[in-house]
């Protein structure tokens, strides 16, 4: 699993944990599939004991079906923060995100590489105008970005998006990534989304083997600075 990948001799859910834990972030919900077992070995490894585990059994179908089976927590009534696992960050990132004055915010580095993998945030005054891998041609825009993977919602917000992520599975439309389920949220007349710029921050997504490179040669060294 990726969150088991170790950097710096820690894994990348060990440094979720901290992080969370410095931002007063305490309990938490992880969505596992493949090799859950190995996951829930790690919780109890660095004391997290009490950390919600949720088992999807269709983890081999789109992200959707992993955010639907932690709907529950996104329903519960409380501010969410809700993030991906396979992300290697500097922690002012995350506490940039908790203590963003929006109550529902993205995140969004202006430097990124251009291409179809990333997924690009467009920001047209002070709205979201799209949240895509693929950017119309004719889209108008002030500013675009590329997402983090972290986000901050409210517990009316994060109500709502179990509430989509929930029609999602019942319209289907299991295959489909979880940030379709975002994007619908964020394009919505009536919610507001901020936007934090985390431009200049050190963070990487590891996704194919050359990102391990990457992650250990130049992110790493410029998170775990002594």
């Amino acid at each position: 699993p990726k969150c088991l990948l170790e950097f710096g001799g820690l894994t990348l859910l060990e440094r979720h944990c901290r992080n969370l834990s410095a931002c007063g972030i305490a309990r938490l919900s992880l969505c596992v599939g493949y090799a859950a077992d190995q996951i829930a070995g790690a919780l109890r490894d660095i004391a997290q004991p009490a950390a919600l585990l949720h088992y999807n059994p269709l983890y081999t179908l789109g992200s959707s079906v992993s955010l639907w089976s932690v709907r529950h927590a996104l329903a519960g009534g409380d501010d969410v923060v809700l993030m991906d696992a396979d992300v290697l960050y500097h922690p002012d990132i995350l506490r940039r995100l908790v203590r963003s004055p929006a109550a529902n915010c993205f995140l969004m580095d202006r430097e990124f590489a251009p291409g179809d993998e990333p997924v690009k945030i467009c920001v047209a005054g002070n709205r979201i105008v799209e949240f895509r891998k693929r950017i119309a041609p004719d889209l108008s825009y002030d500013c675009i970005g590329e997402s983090v993977g972290f986000f901050k919602f409210d517990a009316a917000t994060a109500l709502r998006l179990a509430r989509l992520i929930d029609a999602y599975v019942a319209d289907g439309r299991r295959d489909q990534p979880h940030e379709e389920a975002l994007r619908d949220l964020a394009l919505a007349s009536d919610v507001h989304i901020g936007v934090e710029d985390i431009t200049g921050l050190p963070w990487l997504e590891i996704d194919f083997p050359e990102d391990l490179i990457r992650a250990n040669d130049e992110v790493l060294p410029l998170i775990d600075v002594s």
